[in-house]
This record gives C-alpha cells, sequence and structure tokens, in this order.
C-alpha cells in the first residue's frame, strides 16, 4: 500500500510532522540529505517522537571543556528521556545497532512525498 502523506512544500530540511499513514501514526523528517519516515514511537518506551525536536548534537573539541554542534537537522531527540536517533539511518546515536526506529520506504513523484507499508531498505528519498 502507498499514500501521499504531504508535499515537498511542506517540509523544509530539519523539519518533522506527524501524519497518520495506514492506521497509524508516522512522522515524515528532512534532512539535507534526504527525507525519511518512522512510526510515531520511541522504541524505549513509547513516547510520541512527533513531540521531540529534530537538532544536532554536541561533539567535544581539542578544548578541554568546549564543544562544538554538529549534524544539524539530522538528531532526533526524544520527548521523555532524550534518547537521541539518527534520522538518516533510523539508529539510536549511542548505539546504532541496537533500539532502531521502524521506518518505512518513502519515494518521491514530482512534490508528493509518498509512504509505502514496506519496510525501509535503503537510504532516504532525495530531497
Amino acid at each position: 500500500m502507498e499514500e501521499k502523506v504531504c508535499t515537498m512544500q511542506d517540509l523544509g530540511p530539519g523539519d518533522m510532522i506527524e501524519r497518520t499513514f495506514s492506521g497509524k501514526s508516522i512522522i515524515i523528517c528532512r534532512s539535507d540529505q534526504g527525507i525519511y519516515a518512522f512510526l510515531n514511537r520511541c522504541p524505549h518506551q513509547g513516547a510520541l517522537l512527533s513531540k521531540g525536536k529534530i537538532g544536532g548534537s554536541p561533539a567535544a573539541t581539542k578544548n578541554p571543556g568546549e564543544y562544538c554542534f554538529q549534524r544539524e537537522g539530522e538528531i532526533l531527540r526524544c520527548p521523555w528521556h532524550g534518547r537521541e536517533f539518527d534520522i538518516t539511518d533510523g539508529g539510536n546515536t549511542l548505539t546504532p545497532d541496537r533500539s532502531k526506529l521502524k521506518e518505512f520506504m518513502i519515494k518521491i513523484e514530482g512534490e508528493d512525498v509518498i509512504v509505502s507499508t514496506e519496510r525501509k531498505k535503503s537510504k532516504a528519498a532525495q530531497a
């Protein structure tokens, strides 16, 4: 099953919107690399990820006590416990091989963003 969930104009880089698809709440996220669709539930304890934020991640610098911000628009933070997920691959930033988000296939047809019930197997649709 496939369904149009939004248009490209609905979603700028770093944006996230909630939609219903196949009877389930999903989120559509966009980074500079592409568009992604996930089940709107954190795998940890079921928080609605749509209530979270997309941002970046702090990283250490060469100076003790100083950090920089990287990967802006690619990290989804759960609103309950602050777990972070890389939207470009759905993985938990601390343990990428565990606690992956349930991801759906996306394709772009003209300006339409189409989601499929087929589980995602490859990288995101290019924005």
